[in-house]
Order: C-alpha cells, then structure tokens, then sequence
C-alpha cells in the first residue's frame, strides 16, 4: 500500500498512459523515466539479471519519480511474481502467456485471497505492519494488474477464451517473439505479425480490456491513437539511450 495505481485510474477514466520497458537495472535510469513524464515503467527481470534487493532500489525510484512501476517477470514464475509484489509493484507483466490456464496461475499468485493464493506478509509493500493488514489486502487485490504478454501464435489462436475469464488488467503484444513464432523471426512488419497484432487488440475491444500498443515511432502511436487505444509502451529506455548517443556521435562528426 505504499502508492495509487495511477495507470489503472488513468486507463478507467479513459485518460493515454505512456510507459517505457528498462532493460538496464540502474534506479537513476528509472528515475529518468519518471522526471520525464512517462505514466509507468516495465522493469525487466526475465532478460535482465535483477537481484531481490536491486529490485527493490529500482521499484524506490519509480516511486520518489511517481511513475507506476511494473515488473516483467520470467515465465511459469510464481516466486518471482511475489517477489516483485512485495518489493512493491503495482503489476506484473507475464511473459508468453498461451492459454488461460497461464492467466489463471499468475492471477492465483499476484492476488491475495479469496481472488487467489498470494502469500501473506507484512514487509515494504504493507509499510512493514503501519497499515491494517486486512486494508493491504482489500487495497492490493484493488490495485495490483496482472499484465499478460502475448507473443505466441498459440495465444493469438486461443485469445478469445484467455480475455473471457477476467481478472486482467491490461495486454502487451510481444511482436518479437511473436515474429519467431510464426516463423519470420525480427520481421516485426510482416502480414503475419501485424495481422496477430490486430486480432489481439479486436479481442481486446471485444472482451472490453485495455490494449497496450508498442508505439515506437510516431506515424504508429498516431495509427493507434486514431483507433481509440490509450495504453502505449514507447520501446525500451536502453534502446532509446543507445540510439541517442549514436546520433550525438554522428551529429559531432559531422
């Protein structure tokens, strides 16, 4: 119960959300995420080596910037899934989720019951003992997202019944692995990406779920604005910084 999840009220109120995903586990990086304005930041454990306590440093620093801090953790994790909430997230991205049996298991492990199986502890997340802990688990359930990551042609197959059964906070396309997955591996514009990608977010609207577009350029964040998604992830605060020191580079030399 340390922060609001202000994702979660922007994105009922129908209000955009811009978000980052950080590769790089240093809290001033994530800092910059959150003196800069974007709404949330996807810290990633699953490519990135993150010990439990540097996630927490990572997770204090999206909170002293006031951007909403997610964590992506690996897949068929449930004690990563509580580690990342006890240090303090707000939300878990779920890497290759297939069906909804992998929904059903991150959700058990994210909530506290009787919406799941969520250990019961008193550490950061519940102000170590400061607030009610009946009120921390009425608060956490209220607040906490589960974010599945779809990446998978098996998922895109089967993405009707994985929205039906609730319990989902918003979705991630993963258009990477979603390229290797329908065999034209790092082809992020082929049809066959693109055309998963558009059935994700139609099964999103239809099953009235927030739909998190990957807006890394503004001709794409223009598409989907113009079709009503207001959840955007911009790319990864690593590849950004990389792109901008080879243009400071070039630029200096002319």
């Amino acid at each position: 119960m340390l922060h609001p999840n202000r994702v979660r009220q922007k994105l009922a109120s129908g209000t955009p959300v811009h978000g980052l995903f950080c590769s790089v586990p240093a809290p001033v990086l994530v800092e910059m995420i959150g003196w800069d304005g974007y709404d949330f930041v996807v810290i990633d454990t699953e490519h990135t080596l993150v010990d439990p306590q540097h996630l927490e440093d990572l997770i204090r620093a999206a909170e002293a910037t006031g951007v909403t801090p997610f964590v992506r953790v690996p897949p068929n994790d449930p004690g990563a899934i509580l580690r990342a909430l006890d240090a303090g997230a707000l939300g878990i991205v779920v890497p290759h989720i297939r069906t909804r049996a992998d929904v059903d298991a991150a959700i058990d492990a994210a909530y506290y019951a009787p919406a799941g199986t969520r250990s019961l502890g008193g550490g950061r997340a519940a102000r170590f003992g400061l607030i009610d802990p009946i009120e921390h688990l009425r608060w956490a359930n209220a607040e906490i997202m589960v974010i599945p990551l779809i990446e998978d042609a098996e998922a895109i197959d089967a993405i009707d019944d994985i929205l039906a059964g609730g319990g989902i906070g918003m979705v991630l396309p993963g258009p990477a692995d979603l390229s290797q997955s329908y065999g034209v591996p790092w082809q992020l514009r082929h049809d066959l990406v693109r055309g998963a990608v558009e059935r994700l977010h139609a099964a999103c609207i239809a099953h009235d779920v927030s739909f998190c577009a990957i807006a890394r350029t503004p001709e794409r964040y223009s598409y989907w604005r113009g079709i009503g998604v207001h959840a955007f992830c911009c790319g990864d605060a690593s590849n950004l910084a990389a792109a901008a020191l080879r243009r400071s580079l070039i630029d200096l030399r002319g």
